[in-house]
């Protein structure tokens, strides 16, 4: 991978870490305002309904920004766009759509093969 490669995605990165903390910051303020005590019992479960399965959304985003920030931190050292598990070069096409990758189609398909394996065991 080249440098103009790992410069474009690290700016992707980058990018969308940003546009996941203010998605975040916009949920924050929203379920600030929303702090209100409905005095009917199915509003209120609804709205208690809403905002677990926000907060859940906002774990699942919190998770991915560290996967995120581990893939600056392989751009950084050099070993970005490499399988963690072959040593082999990552697809451009597949980091394209999945830019937090570290493992080849192959080896991914191997690793969930494995996982359905255990799984049904």
């Amino acid at each position: 991978m080249n440098e103009r490669q790992r410069e474009y995605f690290r700016a992707k990165l980058l990018a969308w870490k940003e546009e996941i903390l203010k998605e975040a910051k916009t949920t924050l303020q929203q379920l600030q305002d929303e702090n209100v005590n409905h005095p009917d019992l199915t509003d209120r479960a609804s709205s208690e309904t809403d905002r677990a399965i926000e907060l859940r959304a906002r774990d699942r985003q919190r998770k991915l920004i560290s996967k995120i920030d581990a893939a600056l931190a392989r751009i950084d050292d050099g070993s970005y766009g490499y399988c963690e598990e072959t040593g082999e070069p990552i697809s451009l096409k597949r980091l394209e759509a999945r830019p937090i990758a570290t493992l080849s189609v192959e080896a991914q398909e191997r690793h969930e093969k494995r996982e359905k394996v255990y799984r049904d065991e």
